[in-house]
């Protein structure tokens, strides 16, 4: 599988290593920045950039997840999310990487690197990169509502307040 991974400052360490464990483990991984450490970087293109990646590889039928990592996760799922088609979800445990692959077909998971140890995050990472989308039907249907509002601002049949003008 390919797996794009990206980071901050807080998180290169995390990805190099990562980077290892997972060619090792026989995924083609790339590495959507930083390239050196820069305490006053700045995550967003990082993250975007992946999740882009993920997205479009997708696309073109190619299996790809993505990965990407900050001192919390939460601004590196904020900005993965903002990629159309990108379902990023922050990842904390074994149970919420799982479920957001079984659940939630999640396509980019993102943890802070402050917050685990390298053998926590990398676990967390193998049960997310080995866990299928369950398909089933109630999934399969929320997740058509949450990309149908990220195309139109609706959802078919649902009260969804108009955004403000």
């Amino acid at each position: 599988m390919r797996v794009h991974i990206a980071t901050d400052h807080a998180g290169l360490d995390f990805s190099r290593q990562l980077t290892e464990h997972l060619t090792e483990a026989g995924h083609e991984v790339i590495d959507h920045g930083p390239d050196s450490y820069e305490p006053l970087d700045d995550y967003p293109s990082f993250c975007i950039n992946a999740a882009q990646a993920v997205v479009n590889d997708q696309a073109a039928g190619i299996q790809a997840l993505g990965v990407v990592f900050g001192g919390s996760g939460n601004g590196e799922q904020i900005a993965a999310n903002k990629v159309k088609g990108a379902r990023a979800a922050l990842v904390w445990s074994h149970d919420t990487a799982v479920l957001a692959r079984e659940h939630n077909d999640a396509n980019v998971i993102s943890i802070g690197a402050r917050q685990h140890s390298l053998e926590e995050a990398t676990a967390f990472i193998d049960a997310f990169l080995a866990t299928a989308f369950t398909g089933e039907e109630r999934h399969v249907r929320r997740i058509a509502q949450l990309a149908e509002y990220e195309r139109t601002g609706l959802i078919a049949g649902r009260d969804v307040d108009a955004a403000a003008e």
